[in-house]
């Protein structure tokens, strides 16, 4: 277990209040999902679990699940945000999910956390539980060899509750509209660059988390003000239980000992990648749709940035991008590591 400092008791109450709140606030919001298979009864002890919320991405739910399942996830917990593409009814149609729907505001269940946080507390607990939204792909060391349960049980013995995964945006050489993405499709196909370095990161001093920020989107969209651009930390997968919550998407959980995924003392911890598959011709529409519902975060300025950029059809390309080849590569430039996991 990670070595904490001892925080004053007003601090580690005021923090425990809001975890408190952010679980009664979830349940709350959680009156507003409606079932539509509930196949829960199927979970059994020890399987994995994902858990997603969501909104028009049919073209990406063939790849999504082919992905997952091959990581050895046994069951997804699915909200969909009143999709109009056809989404929930080839959800629906899945063995292996649960789905709930709704047609309340996203941005007022906290971009769809609230939701989450109730049906992990409900369906969760007990199970390592992997949250992430439909274009985030969760790959780790050994990944092409071993399935995520080996992960898992390696995680157990080590008494580790909590994993993280750096967001890595992918991205087209050239345009995203000349490169048509269909469905089924293995999006890295197309989107195989990232940037290997262009990352800043600095420790939140109240949650313990770290905060990265920089890649393309940066370079692209935020260049004049970099601190507004996207945070890249991700803790996605945990071994839940009834009394945590995520404070802030998967960027940070309570209680605070779950965001000690670094090694304090100069080593080095176990980490993975979220391969974002974001830029693909795809998110032309969807960034127009998504300004539209002002639904996202700071009124959605991200997605004004987004909209802006795109009107002239930008290639995210540069002399210094990298072609993705395995999570060696990524290991090698210091953006996954392998820890103690041999």
């Amino acid at each position: 277990m990670p070595r904490l400092t001892r925080w004053p008791i007003w601090k580690r109450l005021r923090r425990r209040a809001r975890r408190q709140w952010l679980i009664a606030r979830a349940l709350n919001r959680a009156r507003a999902l409606q079932p539509v298979q509930n196949r829960t009864g199927t979970i059994r002890r020890g399987d994995i679990l994902a858990f997603v919320t969501l909104r028009n991405e049919l073209v990406r739910l063939p790849w999504f699940f082919r992905h997952y399942r091959q990581l050895g996830v046994q069951h997804f917990l699915v909200v969909d945000n009143a999709s109009t593409d056809g989404s929930a009814e080839w959800l629906a149609g899945q063995p292996d999910v649960s789905l709930w729907r709704t047609g309340a505001s996203y941005k007022e269940a906290r971009f769809g956390m609230d939701w989450l946080n109730a049906l992990l507390r409900r369906y969760g607990s007990g199970h390592w539980c992997l949250t992430v939204d439909p274009d985030e792909f969760l790959i780790y060391p050994h990944h092409d060899t071993r399935p995520l349960q080996a992960l898992t049980d390696w995680l157990d013995a080590g008494e580790v509750r909590s994993f993280s995964a750096m967001l890595l945006d992918m991205y087209p050489r050239g345009s995203l509209v000349s490169q048509p993405y269909r469905s089924g499709q293995d999006p890295f196909e197309i989107a195989r660059w990232f940037d290997p370095a262009n990352y800043t990161i600095r420790k939140n001093g109240e949650y313990g988390n770290l905060w990265i920020q920089g890649g393309p989107r940066c370079r692209s969209f935020f260049r004049d003000n970099p601190q507004n651009g996207p945070a890249l930390n991700k803790i996605p997968l945990v071994r839940w239980r009834r009394s945590y919550a995520y404070v802030s998407s998967t960027h940070m959980l309570l209680p605070r000992s779950l965001n000690i995924v670094y090694d304090e003392h100069g080593g080095e911890k176990a980490s993975g990648c979220l391969l974002h598959a974001k830029f693909l011709s795809t998110f032309v529409e969807k960034s127009a749709e998504e300004l539209t519902r002002r639904q996202h975060y700071a009124d959605s300025q991200e997605y004004m940035a987004y909209h802006s950029g795109l009107q002239d059809d930008p290639d995210f390309w540069c002399a210094q991008s990298c072609e993705l080849q395995d999570w060696r590569q990524l290991e090698d430039l210091g953006l996954i590591s392998k820890g103690h996991w041999a």
